[in-house]
């Protein structure tokens, strides 16, 4: 498994890490359920008639392999207690418990030891490659769990410079220490779900039956995994929300990035830069993320995965969908404004808009290169009841965020057919805040998904039709992870999306399917390539 193999002597540094998870080993005295993993016994807690066990180590921490491959934690005597989430990955959000030692997951299940082999949803969280935690009151897999007798997990990963920045270039590609930095945060998703396979069935799931699903960046590192050879065979469904990896960071513009960085800190961008980060203090290196994007020309610097030819041999979905995951049932699904949140949620102004203020705002939002007035024509044309800042969003949610997942549903579609079931849907369920103003928004899925529409940070209402409409997501994915189809006496039968109808479920009050709904945005915004932004 290349860039995954382990040394006596990087174990043996690993065990040097430290392999406590929430708690001391055998210090733990409260009650609880107990599971034996591979590496040591965890206490977890009962709530509500689920098993919950938060802040289970599955990787040693990271500090002393600072962008390199993970490594499994060194087994631990006693019972640990996993009471609380772990860590969550250096970044510059405002989570609360931020470490290098961040590899850390969390298990909710019906049952324990009673050998039923349960389906595994394992989720993994947004917030680009940048930001975010497996720990969202959102990603709670109580109610998920409950409803569909099945196992679920979130997790930590390394994200940022940490997960990202590619110094093999400059550091040296024969050199251990750099080879797999480009893509260290996949190695630990993958680690991650070595560890589903080792030790699932004692929390009463099947190792056999994963299901991955993640939302906006969570659901582009599944469309990347699902082109990493070293991931093939640990998951078996997948469901990307809002979510999609068409291209990767090149060797080229990765290695631009990482002399931006560097040359932000002050350091040589060459070896002995690079050597520099390993050991340069956490919070030093955090403030390489203002480092201005040497590609994008703007912005913070962009870390994502790289194609190195090494952990990632193409890109996730270009030329074609990857055939190692060709086999593997697919969900994907994208919502009908997602950009009233992204863009809109950091810019008031963009509710607004004058049709005289609307090209110029236009143009670098769509993130591809065409002519603002071509598009606003024909927009204007599609829907003469917008406003301005209406035709806004719904070019920059076609252009930016829905067409990663045209591309990546036509490429599954050309594969053979019956070989990749695709299905495609289209949120269209709008949140009641501010009296609607924000739509069917980014992120507006997640507590559909999960059930968990009364969460804190939930937008999605709690009255009988966001239950409702949650009850209907939740099945379908629940259904997926079952039984590979998303289909269940809650929705319309749900066709399985092919070139020549585009078959389409769109999910409101009123579920439907729709055969290539937005059909002309679609081929409006189909004349233009596409590269996925930051790649």
């Amino acid at each position: 498994m290349c860039g995954m193999d382990l040394t006596r002597r990087s174990l043996l540094l690993a065990g040097a890490a430290g392999v406590m998870v929430a708690g001391s080993a055998g210090a733990a005295t409260g009650k609880g359920p107990v599971v034996k993993t591979v590496a040591g016994k965890v206490r977890g807690r009962t709530v509500e008639g689920i098993h919950v066990f938060k802040g289970v180590r599955y990787g040693a921490d990271t500090a002393a392999r600072r962008f390199q491959a993970p490594l499994p934690p060194q087994p631990w005597k006693g019972v640990v207690e996993a009471v609380e989430y772990g860590n969550a990955s250096p970044q510059g959000s405002k989570e609360e418990r931020q470490s290098e030692d961040c590899l850390f997951l969390n298990v909710w299940t019906p049952g324990l030891g009673d050998g039923a082999k349960r389906p595994v949803m394992v989720y993994i969280h947004g917030g680009a490659y940048a930001n975010g935690s497996g720990s969202d009151p959102l990603y709670d897999g109580t109610r998920l769990s409950r409803r569909g007798d099945v196992v679920v997990i979130t997790l930590n990963h390394r994200l940022n410079l940490f997960g990202y920045l590619y110094l093999a270039r400059l550091g040296g590609l024969d050199d251990p220490r750099f080879a797999d930095s480009g893509n260290a945060g996949q190695l630990d998703l993958i680690l991650a779900l070595q560890w589903v396979r080792d030790n699932i069935a004692a929390f009463g799931g099947d190792p056999g039956n994963v299901m991955l699903f993640g939302q906006s960046g969570g659901g582009a590192k599944i469309a990347t995994l699902m082109a990493m050879p070293a991931a093939r065979g640990l998951f078996h469904k997948v469901a990307t929300m809002s979510g999609q990896q068409v291209t990767a960071g090149g060797p080229r513009n990765a290695t631009s990035r990482a002399v931006a960085v560097l040359k932000q800190l002050g350091l040589s961008a060459d070896r002995a830069g690079a050597e520099a980060l390993l050991t340069m203090p956490v919070e030093q290196v955090k403030a390489g993320l203002k480092a201005v994007d040497p590609v994008a020309g703007s912005g913070g610097v962009y870390a994502g995965p790289v194609m190195d030819g090494r952990n990632l041999p193409r890109h996730p979905f270009f030329p074609d969908a990857p055939a190692i995951s060709a086999n593997i049932p697919m969900i994907i699904g994208n919502t009908h404004d997602e950009t009233r949140s992204l863009i809109g949620g950091g810019d008031p102004s963009a509710f607004t808009l004058t049709w005289d203020a609307l090209p110029e705002k236009l143009f670098p939002a769509m993130r591809v290169d065409i002519a603002p007035e071509i598009v606003i024509a024909e927009y204007r044309r599609l829907y003469p009841h917008y406003s301005p800042s209406d035709l806004f969003f719904a070019a920059t949610t076609a252009g930016r965020s829905w067409r990663g997942a045209v591309e990546e549903l036509e490429a599954r579609a050309k594969q053979a057919p019956g070989v990749a079931p695709t299905w495609a849907y289209q949120l269209d369920f709008r949140s009641p805040r501010d009296g609607g103003k924000w739509g069917a928004h980014h992120t507006l899925d997640i507590p559909l998904a999960f059930d968990n529409i009364a969460q804190p940070g939930s937008e999605t209402g709690a009255g009988p039709a966001a239950q409702d409409m949650a009850g209907r997501l939740a099945d379908a994915f629940i259904a997926l992870a079952r039984k590979g189809d998303p289909n269940h006496p809650g929705l319309p039968a749900w066709e399985p999306y092919d070139l020549t109808r585009r078959q389409t479920m769109v999910l409101n009050s009123e579920c439907r399917m729709a055969d290539d709904p937005r059909g002309a945005e679609r081929r409006l915004f189909s004349a233009v390539p596409f590269v996925q932004f930051g790649t």
